[in-house]
């Protein structure tokens, strides 16, 4: 089995690209931000721990934690953000590497691993490839103003608080650029595909 790993900035359109390895190329998507979001769950396994960490104040009606109250406190306080990622990556790999295992014995040809942090967290370590979804940080700035409500100021801000594009180009080995044309990024979708299937 092939295991790709995608990553980029914000806006840039990855889950386009997911969806389309997923639909295209029957691919079995796996993004760490969602799995961290399960491990966050009632009964799973980061959920005491958060709460140990937050206090009883996150814990809504339904007993679910209160993403928002923890993202609104890690926002001003880089301490906490570190505490809870070290709280939530270890798992988040853990299950990444359990699902992959999963998907190896259920005799999956692709499996793609999408994460925010990817080169950070060293996700590079157990992919046999990485792709990097790169768009021009205007396109960028325009998809967070219009998806998510962002001004142009918070946006601008996100972006050139991640990785640099010249990071994202070093570090990994493969380069999508998602413009705009669906038709072009699913033609370097196949071709990144055929690309390895070659080597």
């Amino acid at each position: 089995m092939r295991v790709i790993g995608v990553t980029g900035g914000v806006g840039a359109g990855k889950s386009t690209v997911l969806g389309i390895l997923e639909k295209d190329f029957d691919a079995y998507v796996i993004q760490a931000d969602l799995l961290g979001h399960v491990l966050m769950e009632p009964g799973e396994e980061c959920y005491d721990a958060v709460i140990a960490l937050f206090g009883k104040e996150i814990i809504k009606k339904d007993k679910t934690i209160d993403r928002r109250r923890i993202s609104d406190v890690v926002f001003t306080d880089k301490d906490m953000l570190l505490k809870l990622n070290g709280i939530i990556h270890p798992a988040v790999k853990q299950r990444i590497l359990h699902l992959i295992g999963k998907q190896r014995e259920a005799g999956r040809g692709i499996c793609v691993v999408e994460a925010a942090l990817f080169l950070e967290e060293r996700y590079q370590e157990f992919c046999d490839e990485v792709w990097y979804v790169y768009t021009e940080e205007e396109i960028r700035i325009q998809r967070l103003m219009e998806s998510r409500g962002y001004s142009r100021d918070k946006s601008l801000g996100i972006i050139r608080n991640q990785v640099s594009d010249q990071v994202f180009r070093e570090n990994t080995d493969y380069v999508i650029e998602n413009n705009g044309d669906l038709e072009d990024t699913r033609r370097q979708i196949r071709e990144g595909i055929e690309r390895n299937e070659t080597l």
